[in-house]
């Protein structure tokens, strides 16, 4: 190769390997965006305006269908009692219908034979007028009788938007708080949000107690102490730093 093609040669190499460097540099230079995340916290208090309650009858049968007509008949009779004692109907909606055999005991050795079954109907009632849950609830246990079991009740605020709405603030202040104060910490200044997440509690408060009819406690009144109900958000939000 003549001197000039292979000084033309080395030129494009360096010129090659120049143009990579540069590239290189260029990438390098474009650092990621300094962010700052932070937790904020928010809650707020409100009086529950509802009740929810399953109520349900568990009878026996010696056969399939008397089981089920006599769960299905007493709680048709709850149904009317609590609609009686001012429940709208469209609030009263089935839970549950389970049926199981019942077994009698047996000599060791021996198959178990079925002595009858066991059927169980129950509805979830929902009471949007606090001061009758009581009555209401006192009226399914007379209506059911002795096989009336009532689960699961729970308070809760029907209309919790204002709240939600408040604590919503109340997170996101805090958070933003907590953010300037280590952008400040830094040196820097807080810049735009970048991404928000968001996690809530509190809105069903569950009463925690199950109930059996007493005979001898016809018509008394269920205890009810609706409190408060406390509503929290948290919110995760990071910000960029300038």
């Amino acid at each position: 190769m003549s001197p000039r093609r292979l000084a033309l040669a080395a030129g494009a190499v360096a010129a090659l390997l120049l143009g990579v460097t540069a590239c290189g540099d260029d990438g390098d230079s474009g650092d990621k965006p300094r962010t700052v995340t932070v937790v904020g916290s928010g809650e707020v208090t409100g009086t529950p305006d509802t009740l929810r309650a399953d109520i349900g009858v568990e009878a026996t049968g010696s056969d399939v269908s008397s089981a089920l007509n006599a769960a299905n008949t007493e709680v048709g009779k709850i149904t009317d009692a609590v609609v009686a004692a001012g429940v709208d109907r469209k609030d009263v909606q089935t839970q549950q219908v389970s049926l199981n055999p019942q077994y009698t005991g047996t000599s060791p050795g021996g198959a178990p034979q079925i002595s009858g079954y066991q059927a169980t109907n129950t509805v979830r009632v929902t009471i949007r007028d606090i001061p009758k849950a009581s009555n209401v609830l006192a009226k399914a246990a007379d209506a059911g009788g002795d096989d009336t079991r009532i689960s699961n009740v729970s308070f809760a605020i029907d209309d919790d938007s204002d709240l939600l709405e408040q604590a919503r603030k109340a997170a996101f202040d805090d958070a933003r708080g907590r953010a300037e104060q280590y952008a400040g910490l830094a040196g820097d200044s807080l810049g735009k949000v970048i991404t928000i997440n968001e996690t809530t509690s509190g809105q069903d408060q569950p009463a925690a107690q199950t109930l059996q009819r007493d005979s001898s406690a016809a018509s008394s009144p269920v205890p009810i102490e609706p409190g408060e109900q406390t509503l929290r958000f948290t919110v995760t939000v990071t910000y960029g730093l300038k």
